[in-house]
């Protein structure tokens, strides 16, 4: 049997498959600002070498991830390091890509001492119109920032947003 789809959804389902890991998207934040290693990606996220080797892998594969310049380790050995293209912040999520960014994100933050974190909740009740505002200003903003060139010297943060109706509070008495 054939299948029917055009390539551009076999390209879209493929990179969709290769963000479906949380430790996929961690490598990519780990190496956002900075060339990395196998091994450095291994030992920053303490696991095994291999393991992590087979994400590197699937992530250049699909473009996420691009090779840097060979250079010599410290016993002379050959390393390749790579660097994140940025193309994940470009790639449409499937609606299962929430969860994944929402336990990328619990993972993350669990390394972090609490006091260090800035969380807010905010409970809104909008029309369709002040929505879509809300979505536009805040995409606006992660754009602005995205597009930047990272600060030399800078501190190193992440920023998770999620916005979802509140199905508990049920509909407006009004």
């Amino acid at each position: 049997m054939t299948d029917s789809r055009p390539a551009d959804e076999d390209d879209v389902d493929a990179d969709a498959r290769a963000l479906a890991s949380t430790l996929r998207l961690r490598i990519l934040r780990l190496c956002l600002d900075e060339p990395m290693t196998n091994r450095e990606i291994a030992t920053r996220l303490d696991r095994n070498p291999a393991t992590v080797l087979h994400h590197v892998r699937t992530l250049a594969d699909r473009g996420f991830l691009a090779a840097q310049p060979v250079r010599r380790g410290a016993r002379g050995s050959r390393e390749v390091p790579y660097l994140a293209t940025r193309k994940s912040w470009r790639t449409p999520g499937d609606p299962s890509s929430s969860r994944i960014l929402i336990d990328t994100f619990l993972e993350e933050v669990a390394l972090v001492d609490p006091s260090d974190v800035v969380a807010t909740r905010l409970g809104l009740r909008l029309d369709a119109v002040g929505h879509a505002e809300l979505v536009e200003r805040v995409q606006a903003v992660f754009e602005d920032f995205a597009a930047r060139s990272p600060t030399p010297g800078g501190v190193a943060y992440s920023l998770f947003y999620a916005l979802h109706e509140d199905v508990t509070r049920g509909p407006s008495a009004q």
